[in-house]
């Protein structure tokens, strides 16, 4: 019986770790970004480009890897693809040419694909269905703080040590990670799934007229670029725009990131588990109220000089952040568990494709032409879309959760 219970906490940490090193990898180059420019003399917009191309061939090999994981071992191609993308990593060693660094990065977009698209469908099937938004909440902490490791490692080894060493560190437990998932099991697909596979939830062609699906990922797809961009562009814009030094920045964003991240993420996925037994539409509107209370939490970060700056920027940064667990849950309990892994490859293509792939660039774009805090605008048009989508998702969420409840609790809402 111990074992038993051991065991899916167990495959949870090892997979929350390597989505941990996930995100370190890609966090670790907005921290050196003034570096990296430096010796290879780039724009702004040549900036943006290398996350846009890394985020480009990681959502075209979304589709691919997702197919493959619904029908073969999701355990060993998670294996496969963890090796592949530290392996990438450690090349860092011999890019001496933008091009190269370009090539580099595009591939390991390629290798965390694999990840990413299949590591949540293992996650769901580890835990009951009224336990997957705080799951996912410890899960999702890979995003908040490796993105702040990733600041924090570049911004201080980076400065000391060249851009490169970094990366290094980011690379090695990669492979360790990947060895000890062989000794854990995979777990039945929907051994916890309470609603039945019907044509719309369990086939690709219900699967495009599945509004619960779209409207989750369309307003994923908005706020990922609102995020991709902030992530990107914020620390540069505390050095160049705010006169920081650009270790004290990625310091003072990596803080910031961190904190607000892993509060947010556990304050999301148990909100979404606390109302859903009151209201199907939980995950979804946790996430529509967060992104809409971010809007002028977020004009107040960009435009104020004063000591309301960063209190402004870790408010706004939780706001954004809130919805990480509550619309993944919602993305998961959206279909069947034997099209899982290709509804979130589907998902991954469209949200990156609208989202954080054309928003670097975009906002190096108009920094060019006008200024890095004009470019702050589109992300917060953005989180505004992303809420408006969110809201009017909500009448389209599946009951999950829901059924055989007593009435007391609330029914049936939203």
């Amino acid at each position: 019986m111990t074992k038993t219970k051991l065991y899916p906490w167990t495959a949870l940490v090892l997979l929350t770790a390597l989505n941990l090193l996930n995100y370190i990898d890609r966090s670790v180059l907005f921290a050196v970004q003034e570096l990296v420019k430096s010796e290879f003399h780039l724009t702004d917009t040549q900036l943006g480009y290398l996350t846009t191309v890394f985020l480009g061939f990681y959502m075209i090999a979304a589709p691919f890897t997702g197919p493959l994981a619904d029908r073969y071992s999701r355990k060993m191609i998670i294996i496969l693809g963890a090796i592949f993308w530290s392996a990438l990593t450690l090349l860092t060693a011999v890019t001496h040419t933008y091009w190269e660094l370009l090539v580099r990065h595009t591939l390991v977009g390629v290798g965390e694909a694999t990840f990413v698209t299949i590591a949540p469908t293992f996650v769901a099937d580890l835990f009951p269905e009224n336990k997957r938004g705080r799951i996912f909440g410890v899960f999702y902490l890979a995003i908040p703080v490796g993105t702040a490791v990733g600041y924090l490692l570049g911004g201080k080894l980076g400065t000391h040590f060249g851009w490169r060493f970094p990366f290094y560190i980011a690379a090695f437990p990669g492979f360790l990670l990947a060895l000890a998932l062989l000794f854990i099991p995979e777990p039945p697909r929907g051994q916890f799934d309470s609603l039945k596979e019907t044509p719309d939830r369990g086939t690709l062609l219900g699967l495009a007229r599945n509004p619960a699906f779209w409207t989750v990922t369309l307003g994923m797809a908005a706020g990922t670029f609102s995020l991709g961009g902030i992530q990107v562009w914020m620390p540069t814009f505390l050095s160049r725009a705010r006169g920081y030094s650009l270790e004290s920045a990625n310091l003072m964003f990596g803080k910031i990131v961190v904190v607000a991240g892993i509060l947010a993420a556990l304050i999301g996925g148990w909100l979404g588990d606390r109302l859903l037994p009151r209201m199907k539409s939980s995950y979804y509107f946790v996430s529509a109220i967060s992104m809409g209370l971010g809007v002028p939490v977020m004009i107040v970060a960009l435009f104020s000089r004063g000591p309301l700056m960063l209190p402004a920027i870790a408010v706004a940064a939780f706001l954004l952040l809130v919805n990480t667990s509550p619309l993944n849950t919602a993305l998961v309990n959206s279909v069947g568990a034997h099209i899982r892994a290709t509804a979130i490859a589907v998902n991954i293509f469209i949200f990156h494709l609208l989202g954080d792939v054309p928003s670097p660039t975009l906002m190096g774009y108009v920094a060019d032409r006008r200024s890095l805090q004009d470019a702050f605008i589109l992300p917060v048009i953005a989180m505004a879309i992303s809420s408006a989508i969110l809201f009017y998702g909500m009448r389209f969420a599946p009951p999950v959760g829901v059924q055989n409840r007593p009435q007391s609790l609330g029914g049936n809402l939203g």
